[in-house]
């Protein structure tokens, strides 16, 4: 597994959206970006620190040309994507630390501090656009809905909240019941229509937009610590729709299936320390997923290697699939050829005129008269192995005669009904 060293205990990542470089926010307050290649290999691109306390969260714009950065400093600071030159300071944007920032829209980004206040951002404009503080603890995630406008909030205080970033109301679309524990992560599933929320107790909480977003509809324990990361796989895997990543505080990144729920494996080992973020690069569509802790490294864990099971048995799937065609000679697909349809004909044909023969003997005018020889040629032909005579049947026309208004019928063809 590639491990890039930091120097420095690392807070945030964020990956360029179209190249293999990644940004780490340090404790330092510095911003170092890195270069890797196929096998993982990274070089170190530039490291610069625009401020003297921690950087707590980064985010890159739409083409990946600008990096913003977010910390304790309280402060929106904006950089040179490629060469790490500062471009603008906006001091004293939060009367708190601020703990995280997403981009949203081309032009449209959020911040959250540790006093629950959420802004909202145009870089080209000095002022921030609006302002929410509807929460009273830190902002610990976001998550944003692009077809109906809307950012979801996870807080400490133990709420989820939808902003509808078009409306010009101070107050959030909707606001969760207090779910009684620190919501610490947030991730869509299936398409955006459920939300899977990290709790501090290790429980995964989720929410269903059609039935709204006051309270979750099913709970999932199993993590023995804090859920504090959450990412989705990228859609080029088959199981993506319902299939995440977590990062626990037990040092653990775990790969989780739901609906049903199932524990897929351990995707990386940070040890003792927590993990605090993960993401998957080119814009959550590459095959590198990062994950970074309290250990001073930046772990990168190839997704290829990971799931390939997965891939080895959707190959196995489709050729199985090929193999169950119908040839040309069979339209039916069951594998019968002709000549095996004229043997049967044959052995048929040999079962008629075998019964015919016993009837004669046994029965009679009286057969004939009652119509039995229609019955007969079904009966042979449901029958294509040896013919096994009925014991009790034998005895009972040993005992008495066969009367004229009965049917006399061989015993297999009622053992066949």
């Amino acid at each position: 597994m590639p491990e890039i060293k930091t120097g420095a205990q690392v807070f945030d990542i964020a990956f360029h959206p179209s190249e293999p470089v990644v940004f780490t926010g340090l404790l330092t307050g510095g911003i170092k970006a890195f270069r890797y290649d196929e096998q993982g290999n990274s070089q170190e691109g530039f490291s610069v620190r625009p401020s003297k306390r921690s950087c707590r969260g980064l985010a890159t714009n739409e083409d990946g040309s600008q990096l913003f950065a977010v910390g304790k400093g309280k402060a929106l600071h904006t950089l040179d994507a490629a060469t790490g030159k500062l471009i603008d300071s906006r001091l004293g944007v939060h009367q708190a630390p601020i703990n995280r920032i997403k981009r949203l829209k081309p032009h449209l980004l959020c911040t959250g501090d540790d006093d629950g206040v959420v802004k909202l951002w145009d870089p080209r404009k000095p002022e921030a656009l609006k302002s929410y503080s509807h929460h009273f603890d830190f902002i610990s995630d976001f998550m944003w809905i692009d077809g109906k406008r809307q950012l979801v909030v996870t807080s400490g205080d133990g709420t989820l909240s939808v902003i509808d970033v078009r409306s010009n109301k101070p107050t959030p679309f909707a606001h969760s019941e207090d779910q009684e524990d620190e919501l610490l992560s947030i991730v869509p599933i299936r398409g955006g229509e459920k939300t899977v929320v990290g709790t501090q107790t290790g429980i995964l909480s989720i929410f269903n937009r059609t039935s709204g977003w006051g309270d979750c509809v099913d709970r999932v324990p199993g993590h023995p610590h804090s859920i504090d990361a959450l990412c989705a796989l990228p859609a080029s895997y088959p199981s993506s729709h319902s299939t995440i990543l977590t990062g626990s505080s037990d040092g653990l990144l775990r790969a989780v299936q739901l609906f049903p729920t199932k524990l897929l494996g351990v995707v990386a080992d940070h040890g003792a320390f927590p993990i605090e973020r993960i993401a998957v690069d080119m814009g959550g569509t590459g095959r590198w997923v990062g994950s970074i802790g309290h250990d001073e490294v930046l772990r990168l864990t190839d997704l290829r290697e990971v799931f390939e099971d997965e891939n080895k048995d959707r190959d196995a799937d489709e050729a199985v699939e090929g193999d169950m065609e119908p040839r040309n000679d069979d339209p039916s697909g069951l594998g019968v050829d002709e000549g095996s349809e004229d043997r049967q004909g044959e052995n048929a044909r040999d079962d008629d005129s075998e019964t015919e023969e016993r009837h004669k003997t046994e029965g009679g005018k009286d057969s004939d008269e009652d119509g039995s020889s229609d019955e007969e040629p079904q009966a042979g032909k449901r029958r294509r192995k040896g013919k096994t005579e009925d014991p009790l049947a034998t005895d009972k026309k040993k005992k008495r005669k066969i009367r004229k208004d009965e049917v006399v019928a061989d015993p297999s063809f009622f053992a066949e009904l």
